[in-house]
């Protein structure tokens, strides 16, 4: 149901033949109905009613009214929740479209205006991007909703905008658009009547006598006897930098909520970390064997990220309590497995999630991976995309990170952190021999998770990825 009032002028109005009345109608009509009108306004209530088109005339059950500018006021009711919305705009004109802050997600209830990506006066195709808005979580683009000419933007950078705020007015004609002023109309000289008028004005500036005198400096006064000069400074206070040397900008809204975040997870968890090693050798040989079989077949590349992927599942199912997370006094253990892959970006550190990873091959890990992380790198991954995850992978090897102890992101209960490959001096049978060992981190929230269960279950990754073998055999 879509409630709306429209405020207008009305002249003579008519309604039927009556005074204008509480008017019930007789029989339904599918369109609009009137229950109330009064000398300048009317309720319609009616299904689909979003704005009016141009018209000379509006016809209101049998009568009509004349006016030229009307001003809608719509109420959307949806569910529990109703939003209001207000559109002044010109029955005598289509030309002009808006573009406003599309709807960024069920947990997301406004942003920040990060960026125009055209100017005024510049011309942009259906659902092209004009703006950005960025988000605690994903940076989201605003288009233009018709092709046209950009007439004027209403917002500013660095605005706090909600879902449906006027963004820009869009011309459909380019008809009204006014061009920013170029640099050499700003540096043409003075029209001639101008230049006349200020040159007749400086030399009565210049010839206007001085009548403040100049003062004199007092006398200096002898200084009285046993009186001493101020002592001087011994000391010097520390040189900071200079302040032109410096640089202050605002944080984005995702490293805010990046950094507010991970404050909350060290607040409230109980942070320890246990520490193991592996030796990627028969995972590395696997992938080295088999490398472009599984091109050829499935498309994409055999990494080694798929089979840690496969390791956490076989190891969160062994250890269920790593999987499940403190909510109030209760435990809320989850059979399903949403991993995170935590993916670092240019504009910050973004958590994708690989939905039910207990029922993938490594193809279809493969293939989630790369076309998160690509969406992730490009700013078009979806909130839906990052949302959930019960348990999180952050493999800082690839930054050449040796190692490191990963903090949990919230409301999980672990994280596994990965780092380089380096080739180590170890015992094998008995003799020294060059291997790749990699160092492995598990963070996890000690109030859930002991320390038996945390050295099991990273024991079980290493188990799994020195000898693939495992997952063949589920052991």
């Amino acid at each position: 149901m879509i409630w709306g009032i429209i405020r207008r002028k009305v002249i003579s109005p008519k309604v039927l033949g009556e005074s204008i009345q509480r008017i019930r109608p007789a029989v339904s009509v599918s369109g609009p109905q009137c229950y109330r009108t009064m000398r300048k306004e009317a309720l319609l209530i009616g299904q689909g009613f979003e704005y009016v088109q141009r018209s000379g005339y509006h016809i209101l059950l049998g009568g009509h009214a004349h006016s030229m500018r009307r001003e809608v006021t719509a109420l959307f009711q949806t569910e529990h929740s109703v939003r209001l919305k207000n559109r002044s705009f010109s029955s005598d004109s289509r030309d002009i479209v808006v573009a406003v802050v599309p709807f960024m997600g069920e947990s997301i209830t406004d942003g920040t205006l990060a960026t125009f990506l055209k100017k005024p006066g510049d011309r942009v195709a259906v659902d092209e991007s004009i703006a950005q808005i960025e988000t605690d979580k994903v940076t989201i683009d605003v288009v233009s909703p018709e092709a046209g000419i950009i007439q004027e933007f209403v917002a500013k950078e660095g605005d706090t905008v909600e879902p449906g705020t006027k963004i820009a007015f869009i011309s459909k004609s380019g008809e009204g658009v006014t061009q920013a002023p170029s640099e050499n109309a700003a540096a043409q000289p003075p029209p001639p009547e101008q230049k006349e008028s200020v040159e007749k004005q400086i030399p009565k500036a210049e010839t206007a006598p001085v009548k403040e005198k100049i003062k004199e400096p007092p006398p200096s006064q002898p200084k009285a006897k046993g009186t001493s000069p101020p002592p001087k400074a011994t000391a010097s206070e520390p040189q900071l930098p200079p302040k032109d040397r410096e640089r202050r900008v605002p944080m984005t809204r995702l490293r805010k909520r990046v950094a507010t975040r991970l404050k909350d997870s060290q607040n409230t968890f109980a942070l320890l970390s246990t520490f193991n090693e592996v030796d990627m050798t028969n995972l590395m040989n696997l992938r080295s064997d088999y490398k472009d079989a599984f091109v050829e077949k499935h498309g994409v590349k055999l990494g080694l990220m798929s089979g840690f992927v496969k390791a956490a599942v076989g190891a969160l199912q062994s250890q269920p309590v790593v999987n499940a997370v403190i909510d109030g006094e209760d435990i809320i253990y989850r059979d399903y497995i949403d991993i995170s892959i935590a993916v670092g970006t240019p504009k910050g550190l973004v958590v994708p999630v690989i939905c039910n990873a207990e029922n993938m091959n490594f193809a279809e890990i493969e293939k989630e991976i790369n076309t998160l992380a690509k969406k992730a790198n490009d700013g078009s991954i979806s909130i839906d995309e990052m949302a959930g995850g019960t348990f999180t992978i952050s493999n800082g090897g690839v930054y050449g990170s040796l190692l490191s102890t990963p903090i949990i992101n919230p409301p999980q209960s672990a994280i596994l952190g990965m780092h380089s490959i380096v080739t180590r001096p170890m015992v094998v049978g008995g003799n020294i021999v060059p291997r790749p060992m990699m160092y492995i981190a598990l963070t996890y929230d000690h109030r859930l998770i002991d320390g038996r269960e945390a050295v099991f279950f990273l024991r079980h990754i290493k188990d799994v990825v020195e000898d693939p073998r495992r997952l063949l055999l589920d052991i």
